[in-house]
């Protein structure tokens, strides 16, 4: 598991998206406030992703998909975990 507190690994692969205005105030009406929630001045989110990386740093599978309700099975992950061994 990784914990991208500032996005930068995300970034670094071209995984992370700045929301546009109008977009911004849809989430201040929620209330949502994602550089305060984040800590920083940016307007920014991450792509849901799933990276498998072997022992040696090498990434082995990507799945990544711009709508947040698709998500990979976790069976899926399994398979490719499977695969690696």
């Amino acid at each position: 598991m990784l914990s991208d507190t500032n996005n930068d690994y995300a970034r670094s692969l071209g995984l992370v998206f700045t929301l546009p205005a109008d977009l911004r105030e849809v989430y201040r009406g929620f209330g949502v406030d994602l550089p305060a929630l984040h800590g920083t001045d940016a307007w920014e989110l991450p792509l849901p992703t799933r990276l498998v990386i072997d022992a040696n740093g090498v990434i082995r599978n990507v799945e990544t998909a711009p709508d947040y309700t698709k998500r990979p099975e976790p069976e899926a992950t399994l398979e490719v975990l499977r695969g690696l061994g």
